[in-house]
């Protein structure tokens, strides 16, 4: 599969490297040089491409999608932060025939960690003595804050109890740790997950191009991993 990597970066290179073990190859190479260029010239230079994937920052979503939807290249987005352009991007991508996997978070085990939380949730709301919360952590160049991890972490549990606002740190290399918890007055429960390395989050985001290829749609990785592994980790 000849991939395009839509920002060329710490995730980028990985993903290059990781998708070259692969036996994919990396054809195109988008960086901060093309950040002037507009969807309709980017798209040029995607067509060379089977997929995209695109770790960069939410404001290029947008532009990017498009380029992808006229290049006819499928894309892989795993930058968040554009939520309020979802129904927007939705509508280009399925109006046009494209294709497109997005996800809060690239992970598997971040994907069974929805799963796992969503069930808590459910079993902890028949308790009103136990308040909702969650933390996350990251390194210090992560932009945006709360996670997009975080955020969808919420909405899992918030299907089932109220959750205040997420307490969010960004300092020194962190890949990020997120902990939903449930404190009550005898005792605390904690669900936490903790990523050790990019890789994990580099690895999905190329399971998702070999599975997104020669598709048409627009998909959250959720239904990747059930497909792919026969477990539903949608939410709960």
């Amino acid at each position: 599969m000849k991939l395009a990597l839509i920002g060329y970066g710490k995730m980028g290179k990985l993903i290059g490297r990781l998708a070259e073990e692969r036996g994919h190859s990396v054809t195109v190479i988008v960086n901060e040089s093309h950040a002037s260029l507009r969807a309709e010239q980017l798209a040029e230079t995607l067509r060379a491409a089977d997929v995209a994937i695109d770790f960069t920052v939410a404001e290029a979503v947008r532009r990017n999608v498009e380029a992808c939807v006229l290049a006819e290249t499928p894309i892989v987005v795993g930058t968040t932060g554009w939520d309020a352009q979802r129904l927007e991007i939705e509508k280009l991508v399925t109006g046009s025939n494209g294709a497109m996997v997005y996800g809060a978070n690239f992970s598997i085990g971040v994907n069974l960690f929805f799963r796992i939380a969503g069930y808590a949730a459910e079993l902890l709301a028949r308790f009103p003595e136990y308040e909702a919360f969650i933390e996350e952590q990251h390194h210090s160049q992560k932009k945006d804050s709360p996670s997009g991890t975080a955020l969808k972490l919420k909405s899992v549990a918030e299907k089932h109890v109220k959750v205040g606002e997420i307490a969010a740190t960004r300092a020194g290399n962190i890949p990020g740790t997120h902990r939903l918890g449930f404190d009550g007055l005898a005792d605390q429960i904690i669900i936490e997950h903790t990523a050790r390395t990019r890789e994990g989050f580099a690895y999905g985001a190329i399971m998702a191009a070999e599975w997104i290829e020669n598709r048409n749609g627009f998909f959250e990785f959720t239904e990747v991993i059930a497909e792919k592994t026969g477990v539903d980790v949608g939410e709960h």
